[in-house]
């Protein structure tokens, strides 16, 4: 059986998703999608000299070192060999779904998902005004992860120069009321559609609990609540393996987004599960079936 990965090369989980692979079938390859040229008129998708059109499957692991919207033309390469029968996991459509963090969102709240208030607008002003509602805001890419270009703006003489320079860079602006978290939130993992483990990411002192600011994963237990919340989130979204950002607060608990491609590391080092190992005999067992 040939499974490609689609990752980074050097990336600790696409190489260890490649790798895995490889012993399970005998055969590794790891798609670097910035080599893959689709030529339409063949149907075919080559990279390194191989037709990606004639593997038995591709795994997408990453779809690229950095969000940016540069991240769905590459989907949409995927989504032409989707389209023509290749197995993909998971569907590029749905992976397109939660890239852009703006999709993702309107998603999780047209299907009633519990999250932080929101305000999206390309208007300074309004922005403004929003920030004054909440009193602190967390202003955020669309295209981003682990909090990199996020940005806390509180109300106040010094929010209009700071919003301006966030707008500068980001025309349309994305913000949430900056929720107070207890000390943690959870990455609740499924696979399949089926609840698989949760892990939780721990703060340090930092207003966000990501490893890139500091933050260290830990065994976790949701709550019922919790659990039903993030099940009902990742069906909305139809993707074969997914991480829902959860915080648990006094009032219940909220969504921060819904992931295709995070969660290997948290889940190997806080619950002890090789999620690779886990993902590839479903993605063989799916293959089989098919």
């Amino acid at each position: 059986m040939k499974i490609g990965v689609v990752g980074t090369r050097g990336g600790w989980s696409s190489e260890l998703l490649a790798d895995t692979v490889a012993a399970r079938t005998g055969y590794r390859l790891l798609v670097d999608m910035e080599q893959v040229c689709l030529d339409l008129d063949a149907g075919a998708a080559r990279f390194q000299g191989v037709d990606l059109a004639g593997l038995d499957g591709l795994i997408v692991k990453k779809i690229g070192a950095r969000y940016s919207p540069d991240l769905l033309d590459r989907l949409e390469l995927l989504r032409f060999l989707a389209e023509r029968g290749l197995p993909i996991f998971s569907s590029p459509l749905s992976i397109m779904r939660v890239l852009d963090r703006l999709s993702c969102t309107v998603t999780l709240r047209l299907g009633g998902i519990p999250m932080p208030p929101t305000t999206i607008t390309e208007s300074v002003d309004e922005a403004l005004a929003a920030v004054g509602r909440y009193g602190e805001a967390v202003f955020k890419p669309l295209f981003t992860s682990k909090a990199r270009g996020m940005t806390v703006i509180a109300e106040g003489p010094a929010a209009r120069e700071a919003v301006e320079a966030f707008h500068a860079e980001n025309p349309i602006m994305y913000l949430q009321q900056k929720i107070e978290l207890p000390g943690q939130d959870l990455g609740i993992v499924f696979l399949g559609g089926e609840y698989m483990t949760t892990y939780a990411r721990c703060g340090t002192g930092a207003w966000n609990t990501t490893t890139e600011s500091g933050g260290k994963y830990a065994p976790a237990v949701p709550s019922p609540e919790a659990l039903a919340v993030a099940q009902k989130a990742q069906a909305l979204f139809d993707l074969d393996f997914t991480c829902v950002d959860v915080v648990e607060t006094a009032a219940g608990p909220v969504v921060f987004e819904v992931s295709a491609f995070g969660g290997f590391r948290g889940i190997q080092e806080a619950c002890g599960l090789d999620a690779a190992a886990m993902y590839t005999d479903y993605v063989m067992e799916k293959i089989r079936g098919s």
